[in-house]
Parts: C-alpha cells; sequence; structure tokens
C-alpha cells in the first residue's frame, strides 16, 4: 500500500511538474494576479513591487552559488575524495544506503544547513557509484530531506536572531520581544529536540520502505559520474611555475586562517554564518587541491551547474517583492495569510495554525529572514495576547518556514545542480516527506508544546 502511494505521488510530480524555472514562473504569475485583490493595488502598482524586488536578493544568490561550487570544488580534492569515497562505503544495500544518507545529512542540516546541503548531496552521489541497485532519485531525496531540520538547529537564523537581542528585534516583532530568548528555550527545549529526534528516526525508516521494487528502480546515469581528467604537463614557464605553486596556495590559506581564529578570539566563537562556510569551503579547497591552477580548473567545472540558482532567484526575489508589498488597504499578500490563521487561533491551537501558515507563506517568500520580517510582527503580538510564549510562537514560524521546502525547489537547486538531476526528479518523495514530518510537527505543537514549553 504504502509503495503504491509513493509510486503515484513520483509519477503524478514526473508528469506534472514543470522544470523549477516554469514552476517559478507559475508561481510568480499566481502571486501577481492573487496580490491585486488582498492589496487592493492597481497591476502596475504589483508590477512595481515584482522589480523593486527582484534583484533584492543578489548577495544571497551569490551565496548560494558560492556553496554550491566551493562545496562541489572542495568534494573533488584528492584527500577529501578519499575521505567521501570511505564514508560512501558504509553502506553495502540500498536500504542501508537510504538510511545512511538521511541520518547524515539529518544531523548535517542541523549542525549548519549549508553545509548540510552540500555535503548530502555529494556524498549521496558517491554513494550511489558504490552501491548497486540503489534508487538516485531516492538517493538524492533523501540526501535534500535532512534540510527539514535545518531551522531547528544551530543554524536556525530566527532562534540565533532572538537569542542576540538588539532594538531592531523589538521593531521587527511590533514590540511583543523586548529581551533576549536564550536557546535553551528554542532550539534546546526538550519538545524542540524531542521532534527533532522523531523526524531523524521516522524519516530514516520512511525513506528507506518508500525504495522501489527492483523492476522500477532508476539508478544513476553513468555519464553523471564520468569525471573528466586532467592532463598534467610540466610546468616549463616561469608563468606555469607559478600556477602550479603550492607556496602561493598554502600562503593564501593561512590569511583566510588567520581571519577565522581572529574572528573566533574577537566574537568568542565560530558564528558559522553562510559567509563563514563559504570561506572554510574555500580556504580548505585551496589547500587540498594544493597548486592554484588545480583549484581554478576545479571551480570552473564547478560553476556548470550553477545556472539554476543564478536564473531563479531574482524571479523568487521579484515574489517576495509582491508578497510583501502593503497596497492601499495596509495589507500585504503574506500578511493577510498570517491574519487568517491568527483569527480562527485559540491558545492550543495558535502554534499549530503559525506553523501551517508559515508553510504556506514559505512557498512565496522562500527565505528564513525574508518570512520573519512578513510574519513576526503579526504573529508574535497575536501569540503574547492570548498567552503563549514569544520561544513557542517564533519557532512556529521557524519550523512552517523550514517544512514545505520539501516541496519548494528554491533550496532543492544546489542539491540538483551537483546530482544533475531535475526537481521532478525527487519531489514525489519529498512530498511524502513533507506528509510524514507535517504530521510530527503538529502533534508536537499540539500535544508536546502545552506541556514542555
Amino acid at each position: 500500500m504504502f509503495k503504491k502511494f509513493t509510486n503515484a505521488c513520483v509519477n503524478v510530480v514526473q508528469k506534472y511538474l514543470p522544470d523549477a524555472f516554469i514552476f517559478c514562473i507559475i508561481l510568480t504569475i499566481v502571486v501577481f494576479l492573487a496580490a491585486l485583490p488582498v492589496t487592493r493595488m492597481m497591476p502596475w502598482d504589483v508590477a512595481d513591487a515584482w522589480g523593486k524586488g527582484i534583484w533584492s536578493l543578489l548577495k544571497f544568490s551569490m551565496q548560494m552559488a558560492l556553496v554550491l561550487v566551493l562545496g562541489t570544488a572542495l568534494a573533488t580534492a584528492p584527500p577529501v575524495k578519499r575521505a567521501i569515497n570511505a564514508a560512501a562505503g558504509v553502506p553495502k544495500s540500498p536500504t542501508s544506503a537510504i538510511v545512511f544518507i538521511t541520518v547524515v545529512s539529518m544531523i548535517a542540516c542541523w549542525l549548519n544547513w549549508g553545509f548540510g546541503l552540500v555535503v548530502g548531496a555529494i556524498l549521496a552521489k558517491e554513494i550511489a557509484k558504490k552501491v548497486k541497485g540503489v534508487d538516485y532519485r531516492l538517493l538524492i531525496a533523501s540526501a535534500y530531506s535532512g534540510f527539514v531540520i535545518w531551522h531547528a538547529g544551530f543554524s536556525g537564523s530566527i532562534p540565533l536572531q532572538l537569542a542576540s537581542y538588539t532594538d531592531e528585534i523589538n521593531k521587527q516583532t511590533a514590540g511583543a520581544v523586548t529581551e533576549s530568548i536564550p536557546t535553551s528555550q528554542t532550539i534546546f527545549s526538550a519538545w524542540n529536540l524531542i521532534i527533532v529526534v522523531a523526524i531523524i528516526i521516522v524519516i530514516a525508516f520512511v525513506n528507506a520502505k518508500m525504495h522501489p521494487l527492483p523492476e522500477d528502480t532508476v539508478t544513476v546515469d553513468p555519464k553523471l559520474l564520468v569525471e573528466e581528467k586532467v592532463e598534467l604537463t610540466k610546468a616549463t614557464t616561469p608563468a606555469e611555475h607559478l600556477e602550479n605553486s603550492p607556496f602561493l596556495s598554502i600562503t593564501t590559506a593561512l590569511i583566510a586562517i588567520t581571519y577565522i581564529i581572529h574572528s573566533v578570539i574577537v566574537n568568542k566563537g565560530l558564528n558559522l554564518s553562510l559567509d563563514v562556510v563559504n570561506l572554510i569551503f574555500l580556504t580548505l579547497g585551496i589547500i587540498f587541491h594544493g597548486t592554484p591552477i588545480s583549484y581554478v580548473r576545479a571551480i570552473t567545472d564547478a560553476s556548470k551547474s550553477a545556472g539554476g540558482i543564478i536564473l531563479q532567484f531574482p524571479f523568487y526575489a521579484g515574489i517576495m517583492g509582491i508578497m510583501t508589498a502593503a497596497g492601499p488597504n495596509g495589507h500585504s499578500l503574506a500578511g493577510a495569510i498570517s491574519d487568517f490563521f491568527v483569527n480562527i487561533s485559540t491558545q492550543t491551537t495558535f502554534p499549530l495554525f503559525t506553523f501551517l501558515s508559515a508553510g504556506i507563506v514559505n512557498f512565496f517568500v522562500p527565505s528564513g529572514g525574508g518570512q520573519w520580517a512578513v510574519q513576526a510582527p503579526i504573529v508574535m503580538p497575536a501569540g503574547n495576547s492570548i498567552g503563549v510564549s514569544p520561544a513557542v510562537s517564533a519557532m512556529a514560524i521557524a519550523w512552517g518556514d523550514a517544512w514545505t521546502n520539501m516541496l519548494q525547489p528554491f533550496w532543492a537547486l544546489p542539491a540538483l545542480g551537483i546530482a544533475g538531476l531535475g526537481a521532478r526528479d525527487i519531489m514525489g518523495y519529498c512530498a511524502i516527506v513533507l506528509i510524514v514530518t507535517g504530521i510530527i510537527i503538529g502533534c508536537g505543537f499540539l500535544f508536546l508544546v502545552p506541556f514542555l514549553a
């Protein structure tokens, strides 16, 4: 029964889900049309909101492209390849491969989402080379499924912002938060950790059970595993000696390491922001590739898979511009969604409905920071007024933001770029993960939070 349901989901997605860019265009049209009656804006005003938003994620787009390119280039360095090969040799069967990559990806994403996205996809691709008969689509979907818990982990942007209180937090929450909320009440709260552990265990089991029968299994395309061999030539000119100089690589890496160590000392700890993760990837890549020219070749090769990010992220920025733009009536489309769920909530159901509303908004504003800016001024004061802890309200937004990433191609693009697949190849399996995790998280907010928060 479960395999039949899974196969049906996969077949529906394969048949009806268009390319990720087409999905993005359709989403843009839907949001454009929906904004007209809700915000009472004229069509040219909505177009203006789209135009003002389209380039607002340029920095973030570059960061995400670098996560993909630098992570892939690091993985091709000989020492790192040997380590990945060793890890990929742990599972011996298709089922154990799915369980292994799910657990590794979950833990990696909980520690740091950027690191987890890249490591999971790269390791999954290597496992596909070693484990015969494993479904490649499900393997990559399992690697991506770890992303569902990122906002409840170490790199969760919302709980980390709340832990470092500033006047800006007070403004963002419309005065609902007036002091720091320690991570002991958010990331490391008992109820949050129980949800995280439950998801890791249950999704590892569910992903394994989704593996198709041998006759339905789609193994990896051998073309995706072909690696171009670089012809090593002896340096004969001064320029070629510089290109192959380990001294230049080591010197550059030392500068970066000095900066990282100094930052840790000054900030009294390592804040694994996206910029820091990319710097670590960059530094390790330079070190492990040995010579500057070797790293140049690796980056050039890895850059080929960044096209989806470069093309689609500006369109999602435009969608976010429409979603957050307020019309003459003072309402934005994202705000209207949040208001609806707030108005039908009680003290018991408020966290659940906040989670669901955040999941819906995330389809159109697939950015933790952007979503917080839209929902916090509405959700946080409303939660306070009916007696819900600000920590719970904030984590409900965070969980909703992470949850529907399982059906939102935006965040899957780096993993798909590494794997050489399209969104329709994995989203059927991710839909099952969405359903199961939605039940777990929803039950957590209904039955755990009232007793443990």
